[in-house]
């Protein structure tokens, strides 16, 4: 008798090209043989696609939720946000808590919520991870920034970088000043120190946005707070790091003036473009632009993309700083991810949805610690 096992490679990838995402990881668990099939590229693109034709109106996100990795369906349209799995690696501990997750190009660079505060780099696709093993050199080893990104060698060939660094600028003595910048390299299994001393302040809760291979963060002016020295009216700027030259590019204009207090986060548009959203302190008014042309050190933006009076809404306000939205580019809708403004120190996560003509609409993720 014939096993399902026992089919033709093309008849094999066409049924589990049809697999929903979330029943992949069991997939890859019945034999070796679907195993190493599920991780090629060519099978890759087309359950991709398959799942892009079930799902017209919906798209999938990943978000970070109770220390847990899920997968998530959204219809900005219809207003719902369900949890449709959470993503569980082959070989790290599933029951690991998360702390802070970072994306780029298909992976995941996690940083675990243990005392050693590990790196994990995740395909989620594919469940292949690997840990990665650093000495904090200092006590404040919980304040270095992250960031994944990588060096294209050639169109066929990507090596995978992490950047991990601290610049912490208090005052004019020099024993305050804490600047340590390393690299680790995928293909090397290996970290080095490299010199660099940007001349800008990227503050803690701006935690970076990877598109293309490399990183860009919003930075202020940096300013020491020296006696009768303050920070009332920096502008800031976009700051990328260059995986391929391991350096930060220039700076580069954002589209409006920015002081301290405001807010603003970046987020990408299909991986492609970066977009930016920004509410002056004070003011009602949400802006989001998407740019036309980004590189390491250049950017051009177009005109305004969406622009929402947000006193039309009663009492509207963002409760901490957006760190995550999305843009549905064609139906020229955002998500912005939040807590909930009703209650101080909110623990109740929620999603509000803006459009254009007053489109305005809440949907309640549930209690999160």
């Amino acid at each position: 008798m014939t096993k399902i096992s026992d089919l033709p490679r093309d008849v094999t990838e066409e049924v589990l090209s049809r697999l929903p995402m979330t029943s992949m990881r069991a997939a890859r668990f019945t034999c070796t043989k679907w195993n190493t099939l599920s991780k090629y590229e060519n099978f890759t693109e087309k359950h991709l696609s398959e799942a892009k034709k079930t799902h017209k109106e919906e798209f999938q996100v990943i978000m970070m939720l109770e220390h847990r990795v899920c997968l998530f369906s959204v219809n900005l349209l219809d207003p719902s946000i369900e949890c449709i799995g959470k993503l569980m690696s082959l070989n790290v501990d599933d029951r690991v808590d998360i702390f802070r997750i970072f994306h780029c190009d298909g992976l995941l660079l996690c940083i675990t919520n243990d005392i050693s505060r590990r790196l994990v780099v995740w395909n989620p696709y594919s469940g292949q991870t690997r840990c990665i093993g650093f000495e904090p050199t200092n006590s404040l080893y919980g304040f270095y920034r992250y960031a994944l990104g990588y060096e294209e060698k050639n169109k066929s060939c990507l090596s995978n970088k992490i950047l991990r660094f601290m610049d912490n600028y208090e005052d004019d003595r020099a024993e305050d000043l804490i600047r340590e910048f390393e690299i680790y390299d995928l293909d090397s299994d290996s970290w080095k120190v490299v010199d660099l001393t940007p001349e800008c302040e990227v503050e803690f809760n701006h935690h970076g946005l990877s598109l293309k291979g490399n990183t860009y963060w919003f930075a202020e002016e940096k300013i020491a707070l020296g006696p009768g020295r303050g920070m009332s009216d920096m502008t800031g700027f976009l700051i990328c790091f260059d995986f391929t030259r391991e350096r930060f590019g220039p700076r580069m204009p954002l589209p409006f003036h920015s002081s301290n207090g405001d807010y603003v986060t970046l987020s990408s548009v299909r991986d492609e473009q970066l977009a930016v959203l920004f509410q002056s302190y004070g003011v009602s008014t949400v802006k989001i632009w998407i740019s036309s042309k980004i590189e390491p050190n250049a950017v051009l933006w177009r005109k305004l993309f969406l622009a929402v009076d947000m006193k039309l809404l009663p009492d509207f306000e963002f409760y901490i700083d957006p760190e995550s939205f999305l843009v549905d580019e064609k139906k020229k809708v955002v998500m912005v991810l939040d807590k909930d403004k009703n209650k101080y120190y909110s623990t109740r996560n929620v999603a509000n949805i803006i459009g254009k003509e007053g489109y305005f609409r809440i949907v309640d993720l549930g209690e999160s610690t």
